[in-house]
């Protein structure tokens, strides 16, 4: 692993740059592993919420390798689109169960159901699980947009009384879906999505950011140098007490310092 270029504070936030997308995976993933098994060794169990998406594939594919306990961790996913079962390529459940459960087999693995046929007793459901015990550690992704989960600027609420709700999706969402290749074309991104809202992220002890790509400078910037507002709902990770942020050479190009 390459040496990090430097080490900064904003607000709550731990922030790290790093070289390469590589780099801050690696990072991350020591990060995350040692969180993870303070946990277990404080509680002799940990619960974990995963984010998804081509941002967090440097942090999974080493997490992995790192030396956890997997039998005594619960895993947890933030969202998923309306209408799409578990096997479209795009659907979050497949990339949680192929990329993450399927390797290293933990305890328990809790999907959120977007294609329940009642989605109010799914997100009642999926709630009360996140609610039944703390939550020890978010990996906590920015979208181009500054969304945290689905959590777009529109719909984003910071004193949202639900743990878990459905959003219509905006359009700079579901371009970015697009432009990672989740999707052939704009009509096809389902407008609709569930989600862990804004405070059933914060209620995690800790949160692990993972932002590499320059296509996020925009909103790293407003992130961590703005105002903590809806408007960029990424912002909030300023505001949390145990928050660390990888970056890469890419992502914090416009950064001020």
């Amino acid at each position: 692993m390459s040496k990090q270029i430097r080490t900064q504070r904003y607000g709550n936030a731990t922030v790290t740059i790093w070289p390469s997308p590589q780099d801050l995976g690696k990072a991350a993933a020591e990060r995350a592993a040692h969180l993870l098994n303070e946990a277990i060794e404080k509680r002799g169990h940990a619960r974990l919420i995963a984010a998804t998406g081509n941002s967090q594939i440097p942090l999974v594919e080493e997490l992995v390798r790192q030396l956890v306990d997997w039998s005594l961790v619960d895993l947890f996913h933030m969202d998923e689109y309306v209408g799409l079962n578990a096997q479209h390529p795009a659907s979050f459940r497949r990339w949680i169960r192929t990329r993450v459960a399927d390797r290293v087999h933990p305890c328990r693995t809790f999907y959120l159901n977007g294609d329940a046929e009642d989605l109010t007793a799914e997100i009642e459901r999926y709630a009360n699980l996140l609610l039944a015990a703390p939550i020890d550690l978010a990996f906590v992704g920015f979208g181009e947009n500054g969304h945290i989960a689905f959590n777009d600027p529109p719909t984003a609420d910071f004193r949202d009384p639900a743990t878990v709700k459905s959003v219509a999706l905006d359009d700079a969402c579901r371009r970015q879906q697009v432009g990672e290749g989740h999707f052939p074309d704009f009509v096809s991104v389902p407008q609709e999505a569930l989600t862990i809202t804004c405070p059933g992220l914060f209620r995690a002890a800790a949160w692990v950011c993972c932002v590499p790509e320059k296509r996020k400078a925009e909103a790293v910037r407003s992130a961590l140098e703005g105002p903590i507002a809806e408007s960029c709902p990424a912002s909030l990770v300023q505001r949390h007490p145990n928050a660390f942020v990888y970056l890469d050479a890419e992502s914090s190009v416009l950064l001020s310092s």
